[in-house]
């Protein structure tokens, strides 16, 4: 027995003296101790994490499991905020009873349940925002990953090998926009080129297909942009962009046309678990027994396991700011994908982030990575942001903060393993965790529903259940008609079909008034100025809603029998309208006239 809590311990006492020390726990090493520096406690987990992964590679034999890293170190240099919770309490999931509930409306969870609608399953997912992919969803860069920076004997590599195969056909079954933009991995050593004929072979052996080397005049013709030091490049032709929200939202509504229930505002509070196995979930909208469990709670999902008995890993949260930029100001900034290496190398576990040609056709530049004890703080600050442009502008010196329209900081759900947890559980016997999604999270989140979903049904047979396909099962999902993108004799007969359809009340993204009532009518329920705006995009250009923001408001209280007052921005507590400065109240919106003429009519008379 190799005497590896003896060897943390010594590795954590040259770092810490006996501040922090390890113990062994249930399939874990527990981390115990009190520290007022948060990079203290992280840095402790990384030692602990490290030492095992050495210690595995020289003693443990491939299919042996080390223990997981949870880190119980005490923080007493800040209050770490608690989960946020919902508005609502109220009893409607009081008593179900689900065969599979699926915790999370993430990219992953809402894979999952998509993945689990395949079975004759009763599955209920819960997600405590007002709509799904509101976390690291909709806060990420939308890149799907080829590969770079995966040891090969991980799961992150694992799913995300798979996990980018399936992607053609999961987006075209979803009728989501997604493009094999390729990535360039550029080099301004003289020498490198020649290295790089040599690691293709190892790109080969990771699994990587179709690396190639690309010379700097070509690279340059290709890239004009980039600096002119840069002398050659790798090619991944296999890297590609997609909207990482809309994938979300499509695949929670494939879930719920395939029966899957969803109730949003609904946060798992605690378990009841008895002889390994969890015979009820307490949430804020009454106890539901399931006869299986999914977490896929995100930056939650160790505090879930915790309340199953299950807990043998922690997350760390680390935070990511990108910034995107005007798509007509920077029409060529970067047409595809591009990073340097030096700034696109792992240091401190990240991979550096780049520039990235969105599916949206705007170029996003970040991340960064800052650990963090704040799990929903989603706060950006100008210094993040400018010191991510410093480093970016090596590779394109065109780059400028004045050319940025937003930004956004997201969280990551980091395990100090630096890898994914996608297990059944090791204590509780009807549990399944897919937990640690951070990137590529988003490549690898189809794969790893197709074996969490059969995960579920293993758990559910051995537990004497009947398992059978579900043979109604509809993979294709009808998406929202997108006029600017039709040609002209498509949007001409949808306007004819539609004349909503005709009526642009966003002109930056050309949004029609039909797109926003049809994203107000899909399965998965939306109600919120910026639900409307991840599901067709009114506000995400130039003005980012200062001219559309009114009238989409509008159209939610007409659709949805609201008052002005009672819209919301993103959920409960968030509304924008306080009440009327001048003039008589309005009860209910007036509805806007059908026809653009009348609209811009009612505009001048309301302005």
């Amino acid at each position: 027995m190799i005497p590896y809590i003896e060897i943390v311990n010594e590795k954590l006492r040259l770092m810490f003296g006996r501040k922090i020390i390890a113990i062994e726990g249930d399939n874990c090493i527990a981390l115990e101790g009190n520290s007022d520096v948060w990079e203290d406690i992280v840095t402790a987990g990384n030692i602990a994490a490290k030492t095992l992964g050495s210690i595995k590679k020289r003693y443990f034999r491939k299919e042996q499991q080390i223990p997981g890293i949870v880190n119980k170190i005490q923080f007493s240099g800040g209050n770490i905020p608690p989960m946020r919770l919902p508005l609502i309490r109220d009893n409607a999931l009081e008593g179900e009873r689900p065969d599979v509930l699926v915790i999370g409306a993430g990219i992953t969870g809402a894979a999952i349940a998509r993945e689990l609608a395949r079975y004759k399953f009763d599955i209920l997912l819960v997600e405590k925002e007002h709509d799904v992919a509101l976390h690291a969803s909709s806060r990420n860069d939308g890149m799907v990953h080829p590969g770079i920076d995966l040891a090969k004997d991980s799961l992150k590599h694992y799913y995300n090998k798979r996990g980018n195969k399936m992607y053609d056909k999961i987006t075209a079954e979803l009728g989501v926009p997604f493009e094999r933009t390729g990535q360039y991995l550029c080099f301004n050593n003289p020498f490198a080129k020649i290295a790089m004929y040599f690691s293709l072979f190892y790109w080969k052996w990771l699994g990587v297909p179709g690396v190639r080397v690309i010379g700097g005049k070509k690279l340059h013709r290709l890239e004009p942009n980039l600096k002119k030091d840069i002398r050659s490049a790798l090619f991944f032709p296999t890297a590609a962009v997609v909207c990482p929200y809309g994938l979300t939202i499509a695949y929670a509504e494939n879930a719920v046309e395939n029966g899957v229930r969803l109730s949003l505002d609904t946060a798992v509070l605690g378990m009841d678990v008895r002889g390994g196995r969890i015979l009820k979930v307490e949430t804020n909208r009454g106890r539901v027994y399931p006869k299986a469990v999914v977490n896929a709670a995100g930056v939650f999902a160790d505090e879930v396991a915790a309340m199953a008995e299950d807990q043998f890993y922690s997350i760390h949260p680390r935070r990511g700011t990108n910034s995107i930029l005007d798509k007509k100001e920077t029409p060529f900034l970067v047409r595809t994908i591009a990073s340097r290496m030096g700034t696109a190398s792992k240091s401190a576990h990240t991979k550096g982030g780049g520039m990235i040609r969105t599916a949206h056709k705007n170029l996003l530049v970040g991340p960064d990575a800052q650990e963090t004890y704040e799990r929903e703080n989603f706060a950006t600050s100008a210094a993040s942001i400018n010191a991510v442009f410093n480093k970016f502008k090596e590779t394109v010196p065109a780059l400028s903060t004045s050319q940025i329209i937003a930004y956004f900081t997201g969280v990551r759900a980091a395990t100090y393993e630096e890898d994914f947890v996608v297990c059944k559980g090791k204590k509780t016997v009807n549990l399944i965790h897919a937990a640690g999604i951070q990137s590529p999270g988003l490549t690898a989140a189809p794969a790893i529903a197709v074996d969490v979903s059969r995960f579920a049904a293993e758990i559910l047979e051995a537990a004497g259940e009947t398992v059978k396909p579900n043979d109604n099962f509809n993979p294709r999902r009808k998406p929202i008609p997108r006029p600017a993108a039709m040609d002209d004799d498509e949007r001409d007969a949808l306007i004819k079909a539609d004349s909503g359809y005709g009526v642009i009340l966003c002109r930056c993204e050309e949004v029609s008034r039909g797109e926003i009532l049809e994203s107000l009518r899909r399965p998965v329920p939306c109600n919120t100025l910026d639900g409307v705006r991840r599901r067709v995009r009114p506000g995400g250009g130039r003005c980012q809603g200062g001219f559309c923001g009114p009238l989409v408001a509008q159209i939610i209280a007409e659709e949805k029998g609201l008052s002005l007052e009672e819209v919301t921005k993103k959920g409960p507590g968030s509304n924008i309208v306080a009440g009327p400065t001048k003039g008589q109240l309005w009860k209910k919106a007036e509805p806007l006239p059908a026809d653009s003429t009348a609209v811009v009519k009612k505009m001048k008379e309301t302005s």
